[in-house]
């Protein structure tokens, strides 16, 4: 069996970012500085670094994407991370930005069987609290057919099935408006500027912006 090889914090940080980033292929290296809050200069030479270690693709003016041995690295933290968020905000309780950071750290620490413990202890969930899906051990990802809520789901009944993860205080407004994953909402008027929904008895109109992190999917494909 070959040796699993370790890899500093930073350079997995890296990876999980360029997975999330790379849509479908390079993620540029100014989205990646942005996304971890380090210099344009810094993210292009860990790109670098990635493709000498044969774990990514760089290239000049297009950005960097995963080998295939950078996306299986990439979805191992991607696992660890929203498994441990799943226990802290389930089990332990925490607030979204106390699971965040917290499972931010713990992911790089964790071993295989610590791993497999938290899942089993979770009754192997196939999403986190956001409704991302927790990719397996194999690196298969559960399917996920939401899209952003809007237009497309006038006058119809939808269930939410994911949220944007990007933004705490949004979390925070989501939680209190009830509008979490697993919650079936009634779709009336679509406007330039908002959203008529009906979730339960309460109807209320959303900014689009705030729509724009609620991912959903119709109700006739969840029965």
């Amino acid at each position: 069996m070959e040796p699993k090889r370790v890899l500093s914090q930073a350079v997995e940080d890296y990876l999980k970012t360029i997975y999330k980033l790379q849509s479908p292929t390079f993620a540029s290296t100014s989205e990646i500085a942005r996304s971890l809050g380090v210099s344009p200069a810094s993210a292009t030479n860990m790109a670098k670094r990635l493709d000498s270690m044969g774990l990514a693709r760089y290239r000049s003016y297009q950005g960097v994407e995963l080998t295939e041995a950078g996306t299986r690295i990439a979805l191992e933290v991607v696992r660890h991370h929203r498994l441990l968020e799943t226990y802290l905000k389930e089990v332990m309780g925490y607030s979204w930005e106390e699971m965040h950071r917290e499972a931010e750290h713990l992911e790089h620490h964790i071993s295989e069987e610590f791993e497999d413990r938290i899942e089993q202890l979770l009754g192997y969930p196939t999403h986190d609290p956001h409704g991302h899906p927790i990719p397996g051990r194999d690196g298969s990802i559960p399917p996920t057919l939401a899209e952003p809520l809007g237009a497309d789901h006038e006058a119809s009944e939808v269930i939410i099935r994911r949220v944007s993860d990007s933004d705490p205080a949004i979390l925070h407004e989501l939680e209190a408006l009830g509008l979490m994953p697993g919650t079936t909402v009634a779709v009336g008027s679509v406007s330039d500027a908002s959203v008529q929904i009906t979730s339960g008895s309460v109807s209320r109109s959303i900014p689009l912006d705030l729509a724009a992190c609620i991912f959903v999917e119709p109700h006739d494909a969840a029965s």
